[in-house]
């Protein structure tokens, strides 16, 4: 119970800084997420928290590189 309502919480705050979603949804998601990764096995959190980074590092190279005038 208390990690769906921690879920809950971090997912209205994530909603609040993120367009298109608005608290209720960004709950649902907080509580869905919690109970995903109740459920997940230590090997699939670590290959989805490496695939996060790995994402979070492709997209900051290329936001890197749009903002770098080509000469």
């Amino acid at each position: 119970m208390i990690g769906k309502i921690i879920g809950a919480y971090m997912g209205d705050k994530l909603a609040k800084q993120t367009s298109g979603l608005e608290g209720a949804s960004g709950a649902a998601i907080g509580v869905i997420a919690a109970t995903a990764l109740r459920r997940m096995s230590l090997p699939a959190m670590l290959a989805l928290g490496a695939g996060g980074y790995l994402a979070k590092r492709l997209a900051e190279r290329s936001e890197t590189a749009r903002r770098t005038p080509v000469n």
